[in-house]
């Protein structure tokens, strides 16, 4: 039997990210990108699974998952628009 990693390699907006393997959607936002995490925490943006299906921040994450980052439909109409840095 084959140890389980320590480490999960997830996708976020394409990029590969390596996370703790009982970290969370929001876990791996922190990583890819630090500064968007705290507009995922008050909504002003979503992140969505492979199928465009909303995710819950707080929902776990298995190896290989892939989540996009889109703004949320109520952001502020001055929101900083989504670029790669």
């Amino acid at each position: 039997m084959t140890p389980e990693p320590e480490r999960l390699v997830v996708f976020v907006n394409a990029e590969r990210v390596e996370v703790a393997r009982d970290a969370t959607v929001l876990d791996a936002v922190r990583a890819w990108r630090a500064s968007d995490a705290p507009a995922v925490e008050e909504g002003r943006i979503i992140v969505t699974d492979s199928r465009g299906l909303p995710t819950p921040a707080t929902a776990a994450l298995t190896g290989g998952a892939i989540l996009r980052l889109a703004p949320s439909r109520e952001r502020d109409a001055g929101a900083t628009p989504l670029t790669a840095e």
